[in-house]
């Protein structure tokens, strides 16, 4: 919800798509360089603790946003400055999180978790962006990075009830550089895993960051508005959900390298179709199959 506010609010107070590439590689530049720091982080510090404190941190920086909006003083310097430290944090929260998973629910049941967490979080994709759309319409930006931080209280509450067995940590033997490069060197002499890491690094780069630039298309190339925003980036999160409940299903790897090369081909084509496309439920139904083809 706070993601889709955030593009429609950079792109009407600047027009400028150069800008939106900006606030986009601004909240996804840290993942990309202080994850695997995240990751040290997580093997050797109480995760619990971890995960509250990342949560606060989130929850301070969507009031900071929430705050300058309502205002009216937010400058977009400020907007990107914002979306800049919610990667710090993100880089800090995910691998952390993901590791804490695994405490939280024991590994007889991680199978279950693993499943429930992927649908809770495609499903955000399709329920956030479409109140984010009619509540900037409604309410404005504001209001949805104040609702957004709101949602953190009940997260961090939930946190601080929990009761989670103590873990042995590892002892710290070396540097997190020297940790990235074991894993790094590992991951690159395995053929399948580096076959995938480079494919999903293509894919990301050069594929899903078109949502970074949905604002154009929704209002200039589609004549919409916030709430056709919103529901553009639904769309392509049903398709999501849609893939992620296909491929939970399946009992076996057999054909998957086959679907692989074929739903890429389908994401990249849909893609190409969707930058042409001059009617907006066309355009919606093309996001359907990227959504589902990328997940």
């Amino acid at each position: 919800m706070q993601s889709t506010a955030q593009l429609w609010l950079v792109y009407r107070m600047t027009n400028s798509p150069a800008l939106l590439g900006i606030f986009g590689f601004a909240s996804q530049v840290p993942i990309l360089f202080l994850a695997s720091v995240g990751g040290y982080f997580g093997d050797r510090f109480n995760r619990h603790r971890g995960v509250i404190c990342t949560q606060i941190a989130a929850l301070i920086l969507s009031f900071v946003l929430a705050a300058l909006t309502l205002l009216g003083v937010v400058r977009v310097w400020e907007i990107v400055l914002i979306a800049f430290l919610a990667g710090i944090v993100n880089a800090f929260d995910i691998p952390i999180r993901q590791a804490f998973l695994v405490q939280m629910v024991g590994k007889e049941d991680l199978p279950n978790a693993i499943a429930l967490n992927s649908s809770i979080f495609n499903g955000a994709r399709v329920v956030g962006p479409a109140i984010a759309g009619f509540a900037i319409g409604w309410i404005g930006e504001g209001w949805c990075f104040f609702l957004n931080g709101i949602s953190f209280l009940a997260v961090i509450v939930a946190l601080l009830m929990m009761r989670i067995e103590k873990t042995e940590l590892r002892a710290s033997k070396g540097s997190p550089l020297q940790y990235f490069m074991q894993g790094f060197r590992f991951a690159m002499s395995d053929r399948p895993i580096r076959s995938a890491l480079l494919f999903v690094s293509l894919m990301s780069m050069l594929g899903l960051q078109y949502a970074v630039f949905m604002p154009i298309f929704a209002r200039d190339i589609l004549h919409g508005g916030p709430g056709q925003l919103g529901l553009l980036m639904s769309v392509a999160g049903i398709g999501a959900v849609i893939g992620a409940l296909h491929f939970a299903a399946r009992t076996n790897y057999k054909g998957l390298v086959e679907w692989i090369a074929a739903t890429s081909i389908a994401c990249s084509l849909g893609l190409i179709f969707f930058s042409e496309s001059r009617v907006f439920w066309l355009s919606a139904a093309t996001l359907l199959v990227v959504g589902f083809s990328f997940t």
